[in-house]
């Protein structure tokens, strides 16, 4: 009872200090997240700024580092206002909860690079900085819609070859 009301606080609390709390690493949702000024390119500087603020926003109780249940935590406030908004069914809809919270516990494995059971900041900057690199199909330290839509397609012929 007590940590479903501690999950709910930190759940809300997140939502409040973060309002932009998805951590997309892909095309448009990258821009729409990660675009401070709107001006339609993310720059390296702004990608910075957000990922430092979702990092302190995801580290709830402080200490400098996000735990497993401080990962799961932010990550669920997000997907449940995914799902609250998707027409699935209640049963389609619990099915992929299960598959995400598992999938959310094998990224944060990945994250947490020497096994500590905790996620420093240096080890959510690299994953950052790798998301960055990934988008930036110019290399030219300014993420465009131009450069989404050439990661994408360079995506897609990546996909299709090997799906033949």
């Amino acid at each position: 009872m007590n940590y479903t009301i501690v999950l709910t606080a930190a759940a809300a609390a997140l939502l409040a200090a973060a309002p932009a709390s998805a951590a997309p690493h892909e095309g448009r949702a990258f821009l729409h997240d990660y675009d401070a000024d709107h001006d339609g390119a993310v720059t390296r500087a702004e990608f910075e700024a957000g990922r430092t603020a979702r990092f302190a926003a995801t580290d709830t109780n402080g200490d400098g580092w996000v735990s497993d249940a401080e990962y799961l935590a932010e990550f669920t406030v997000r997907f449940e206002a995914e799902l609250a908004a998707s027409n699935e069914s209640a049963a389609k809809k619990d099915e992929e909860r299960v598959r995400q919270v598992r999938q959310t516990h094998v990224r944060f494995g990945v994250l947490d690079r020497d096994k500590d059971g905790r996620m420093t900041k240096a080890d959510y900057d690299a994953s950052g900085a790798r998301a960055f690199d990934g988008q930036d199909d110019d290399k030219d330290g300014i993420i465009t819609a131009a450069d989404v839509a050439a990661t994408s397609a360079r995506r897609a012929e990546a996909q299709a070859k090997r799906d033949q």
